[in-house]
């Protein structure tokens, strides 16, 4: 066996790892709520996954997640998989996994050695989802549900609860990857700023 065979085991493994590791956080809920938000650590994932595996392996992972998921495997929020996903109102939030992974690994690529780009690959991530998630909530309740008093803002303003609890865990994130990142790859301490 090659070496470079042997880095593709092990890319293989890590995105592996980090579809069991989606799958766990989407099911934390089930044991773990701060009043009525369920806490999921789902889009943190999504972004570790970025900063740790790079563009290319986060989003291969994460789309590897979202096709077990679709095939019926029970690894979606609430213990669930199958194709019906297709018409669920999370499902935005189940795509922006992939595209969130891949920028905040392209950002990270760039100047992977500086603590700036780590916090800001984790709030752009954070961001990506919101954009791409809520939209789709919009569109899921009134084109597809077909609800005519549900407005885009009020929907906004109901995940305003979620969007404060995925910052804090962004922000978790963002003080713990660089720790996780030295311990991983062995990279030299991270600057502050350049």
């Amino acid at each position: 066996m090659t070496n470079s065979n042997q880095f593709q085991i092990i890319d293989l493994t890590k995105g592996a790892l980090f579809i069991a590791l989606m799958a766990i956080g989407a099911n934390l809920a089930a044991f773990i709520s701060i009043g009525t938000v369920p806490l999921t650590f789902q889009t943190v994932i999504a972004i570790l996954a970025g900063i740790l595996l790079g563009k290319k392996l986060a989003a291969f992972a994460m789309l590897g997640y979202l096709l077990i998921g679709l095939i019926g495997v029970p690894v979606l929020a609430g213990f669930t998989g199958g194709f019906h996903i297709i018409a669920s109102p999370t499902l935005g939030f189940l795509i922006s996994f992939i595209v969130l992974a891949y920028v905040v690994g392209a950002i990270v690529e760039k100047n992977p050695h500086h603590l700036f780009t780590i916090y800001k690959a984790c709030y752009i991530g954070l961001l990506i989802n919101y954009l791409i998630g809520v939209p789709y909530l919009y569109f899921h309740s009134s084109i597809i549900l077909g609800l005519d008093n549900v407005s885009f803002s009020a929907i906004a303003i109901g995940m305003t609860a979620f969007f404060i609890k995925d910052i804090i865990l962004a922000t978790f994130t963002a003080i713990l990857a660089p720790l996780i990142l030295r311990a991983v790859n062995r990279t030299p301490q991270l600057k502050q700023v350049s």
